[in-house]
Parts: C-alpha cells; sequence; structure tokens
C-alpha cells in the first residue's frame, strides 16, 4: 500500500471534500449487499408478516431508500448526488435476511457510499422491527459488491 494517498485528506492531512468539477459526467452504478442473521422463529414472523411494528421487509427497503438519498448529510466529505436509481431487495434466507442494493447516478462522481448507506440503514431498520423478539440478531457482511462507471453518449 505504500505510494498510495487518501483522496478526503489534504497536504497536511485535515479532511478535505474531493474537488470533482474537472471530471466529466459518466453513468455510474455501485451495487452493496449486507445480512443480518436472526433466530428461525424470528423469520418465520417476517415472513408471515407477524411482527408488531408492520411489514419488515416493506418497511426496511424503504429506509434503505430513504437513507440512500440521505447519504451526504450521514457522511460529512459526501458529495450531493443527484441519484437517477436506487433499488433495493430484501430476501429471507434460512438463517436471516440479505439486503442488496443498487445506486446510479449520472455525475463526476461515484455513488458506493449511497449503495453502502441503504444497505446499512435496510438492516439496522430489520434489527428495530424485530429487536422485541430477537436479542441474538447480528449484522455482517456489508460490502461493496460492484461498482461501474460508463461514458454518456
Amino acid at each position: 500500500m505504500t505510494g498510495k494517498k487518501l483522496s478526503h485528506t489534504d497536504s497536511k492531512g485535515k479532511a478535505s471534500m474531493v474537488d470533482v468539477g474537472q471530471k466529466e459526467y459518466q453513468s455510474r452504478k455501485a451495487v452493496a449487499t449486507g445480512f443480518i442473521k436472526m433466530q428461525k422463529e424470528t423469520i418465520l414472523l417476517v415472513e408471515k408478516n407477524l411482527v408488531k411494528k408492520g411489514d419488515v421487509l416493506s418497511i426496511a427497503e424503504i429506509a434503505g431508500i430513504q437513507a440512500a438519498k440521505q447519504t451526504p448529510i450521514l457522511i460529512p466529505l459526501c458529495h450531493n448526488l443527484n441519484l437517477t436509481k436506487i433499488e433495493l431487495q430484501c430476501s429471507i434466507a434460512t438463517n436471516g435476511i440479505k439486503v442488496q442494493s443498487e445506486v446510479r447516478c449520472n455525475g463526476q462522481t461515484g455513488v458506493e457510499m449511497e449503495a453502502l448507506t441503504a444497505v446499512s440503514v435496510a438492516l439496522l431498520t430489520i434489527y428495530d422491527m424485530c429487536k422485541a423478539v430477537d436479542k441474538k440478531m447480528s449484522i455482517s457482511e456489508i460490502k461493496l459488491l460492484e461498482k461501474s462507471k460508463t461514458n454518456i453518449t
């Protein structure tokens, strides 16, 4: 890792927002994922929509979409982007719930943080909605799966 410089610090090591003003507009996409492990009884409650707080999967998906839109407010050095697409899917597995997001924009910088924020908040929402019935839940495996950029013609 020698020779690499952090992009969000200035010459004195202080936090600094990257200037993307000279970068060209490109179509950008990021895909992120994460997982919340839960007890089988909790998964059944979610599947049957019997959690007292409501429809866990739908509410988590909406929360993730809202979170992606709020990323520059939550993470200080993120640029305010004009997001063109936010898709969030929660899917039930045998030992928990997988969350995946896809975020797109046409802009001068990527949407990785928006995709990761969407997944993180969706997982936190699931945790919040199910915490009364499952004290053993754990959130893990939050990661970026893909990022891409293509020229706009």
